[in-house]
């Protein structure tokens, strides 16, 4: 249903209210919501004001918007990503005290990386990954797996464009791209060095459920020129522990 001049939907106004919320945007005046939604001021204060009642938005001690408790609470019931984290942790937490580095578990979420968790040691290299963010599927090494894995539509939309450069060390070529796809898919893993920071190299399996399907990807993330072999055995090791808490007698 519309309601606003510019034909807008009530639920699509409300969507884009939510989106300018980010890991790194975190507080935001009612003003500054606006804007990044594109919304009239008036129209803007009045759905924060209307979230905030609701409890899916509230204000903190200097009257700045945040996201409330009740969306949290409303988001994680029955939540699929929060059963396949929660079948995670123990295998991810044991990769992380062996490699000592970033390991994170990303699912496929709107032609992107969704990244579920991530646990980081201290002596922890770069990485750009946060908890509820997104990468390319193109560019990181979870992204690779989970579009090796993909449905064909998926590939072809992916392939088809554009493929962004985050380094020199991206793989922006669709031609390679599908080669590294199908390489992928015949080892069972995939290593990125540089794709997305020079100085990091991604490694990441596919997880399957009981269906047999990939549903997601375990990853660590690695200086940029150390060895894999020892990460990929913790990680095979971590991805079989996920899918048989998710079913998978593979």
């Amino acid at each position: 249903m519309a309601n606003s001049p510019s034909g807008d939907s009530v639920t699509d106004r409300l969507l884009r209210v939510l989106e300018t919320f980010t890991p790194t945007r975190t507080a935001q005046t009612a003003a500054e919501i606006g804007r990044r939604a594109g919304l009239p001021p008036s129209s803007a204060h009045r759905i924060v004001s209307e979230l905030v009642a609701a409890g899916l938005l509230e204000r903190d001690d200097d009257r700045r918007i945040r996201i409330g408790m009740r969306l949290w609470e409303l988001a994680t019931r029955s939540s699929h990503a929060l059963r396949m984290r929660q079948a995670a942790m123990p295998a991810m937490e044991r990769v992380q005290s062996r490699i000592r580095e970033h390991t994170q578990l990303a699912i496929l979420e709107q032609d992107e990386a969704l990244f579920l968790e991530r646990l980081s040691g201290p002596g922890a290299g770069s990485n750009v990954t946060r908890v509820a963010g997104r990468l390319p599927l193109h560019a990181s090494s979870s992204g690779l797996v989970l579009l090796a894995y993909g449905p064909p539509d998926l590939q072809n939309r992916i392939l088809s464009g554009p493929l962004p450069a985050f380094t020199r060390e991206t793989i922006t070529d669709p031609s390679a791209l599908r080669r590294k796809l199908a390489e992928v898919r015949l080892i069972g893993h995939a290593v990125a060095r540089g794709s997305i920071e020079l100085v990091s190299t991604g490694v990441a399996v596919p997880v399957r459920d009981e269906t047999g399907r990939v549903v997601a990807a375990l990853s660590v993330v690695l200086p940029r020129e150390a060895a894999v072999e020892a990460a990929l055995i913790e990680l095979h090791a971590g991805k079989r522990d996920i899918e048989q808490s998710l079913g998978y007698r593979g």
